[in-house]
């Protein structure tokens, strides 16, 4: 067991590294006191405004303007990635080269054959290589994923989720690398991986993807002329237009390992939808559903009641659900946290693995993320082909 200090760096001091800045800053903060101390060492990023900013709002110790520099330090440990899908390969493999262990955002590379060199240096390295699945870390899933499991939803049949967000809606938004890639880069890389991962977490493996849609529907967007933090869409642009070559929809059907089916929907235009990831599992003996806009609680419905009385009723997670007793600082039912916490749940989980610490789950590894891409990437044939397509086991 590691008894040291861990030196700690993101790399990416936008909206998703400000969240994992923000997680290490607390991480000590859950799950009792065993872990070794953190050392807030470095953000880095070309952006020196935004690296500054992270820096001082998280309080960690300087600011590098290269990913390069993180690779090279010395008393850097462990690092979050951070950035654009196309850079995740190169920057993790100099990491693990340098002996760091790294926490990779999803998804976990461009292409399938990126992720599968990183895993194969991931294995070699012998160091703790982790994907940011940040939705697993959520009580309420969690909680879900616990009734499946024993059994109490019984055999699942129906697997209905979706993942609605607005931060497209506007077709004058400017572009950014977001926009930029083949069609499986765009909704369905950004927001699509968080759900299939959270219906794989609690349905099993996915099998057979059919009926898949990729739209485009906002055709170009306007070129930015500064620097804009996350999905911000309010900053200055130019009159040049770029084109939109991903997608801004994804729907799709598909076939689990135990027979369930499932049916998709993502999008980054749905107007009205900030953030609104949701779903629902249908089981021979219950049912349960999530959404993130009522993050402390979840829906369930079976045949206990009487049928005079019986219907869908409201779970408010307590301390005898997941992540609660061990991390919230009031532990009890209706205190409510936010999507804030799942970052720093999955923080700990990283940093005890780094640790040697048994802390269960564990936190999801390069080759979940691989198997994420291969998923996605049927999706994508699906699409082109109008055909059913089977997954790689």
């Amino acid at each position: 067991m590691m008894t040291d200090s861990i030196g700690v760096a993101v790399i990416g001091a936008g909206m998703a590294g400000r969240s994992h800045a923000h997680a290490y800053r607390t991480a000590q903060t859950v799950f009792g006191t065993d872990a070794p101390p953190v050392r807030l060492v470095a953000i880095a990023d070309v952006n020196t405004d935004f690296a500054n900013h992270a820096k001082d709002r998280y309080g960690f110790e300087r600011t590098e303007g290269s990913w390069q520099a993180i690779a090279d330090a010395d008393d850097i440990d462990a690092v979050s990635i951070v950035v654009a899908n196309h850079l995740h390969r190169e920057i993790a493999e100099a990491l693990l080269a340098s002996g760091k262990h790294v926490l990779c955002e999803k998804p976990l590379a461009s292409t399938v054959e990126d992720a599968e060199a990183m895993v194969k240096a991931a294995d070699a390295s012998g160091l703790v290589a982790a994907c940011g699945f940040s939705y697993r870390r959520s009580p309420a899933a969690s909680a879900i994923g616990q009734q499946i499991k024993t059994g109490a939803l019984g055999e699942i049949v129906h697997f209905n989720g979706r993942y609605w967000c607005d931060y497209s809606a506007d077709s004058d938004a400017p572009t950014s690398w977001r926009y930029e890639g083949p069609l499986g880069s765009g909704a369905l890389a950004d927001l699509g991986s968080h759900l299939v991962d959270l219906s794989e977490q609690l349905c099993g493996p996915i099998v057979k993807i059919d009926g898949a849609a990729l739209p485009i529907l906002i055709k170009n967007r306007p070129v930015p002329l500064g620097a804009a933090l996350g999905h911000a869409a309010g900053g200055a642009v130019s009159d040049e237009r770029r084109p939109v070559t991903n997608e801004d929809i994804a729907t799709f059907v598909a076939e689990f390992a135990n027979g369930a089916a499932g049916t998709f929907s993502i999008s980054r235009v749905a107007f009205g939808h900030p953030n609104s990831l949701g779903f629902e599992v249908s089981g021979t003996k219950a049912a349960a559903s999530f959404d993130l806009s009522a993050n402390a609680e979840f829906s369930y419905v079976d045949n206990t009641p009487d049928t005079v009385t019986n219907g869908w009723r409201r779970v408010i997670v307590g301390p005898n659900h997941p992540y609660i007793a061990a991390a919230q600082s009031m532990p009890f039912s209706g205190i409510g946290h936010g999507g804030q916490e799942f970052f720093t749940y999955q923080a700990r989980a990283f940093l005890d693995e780094i640790a040697g610490l048994d802390r269960l789950p564990r936190q999801a590894t390069f080759a979940d993320g691989l198997r994420n891409m291969r998923v996605e990437e049927a999706i994508v044939k699906s699409a082109a082909t109008g055909a059913a397509v089977t997954v790689p086991r």
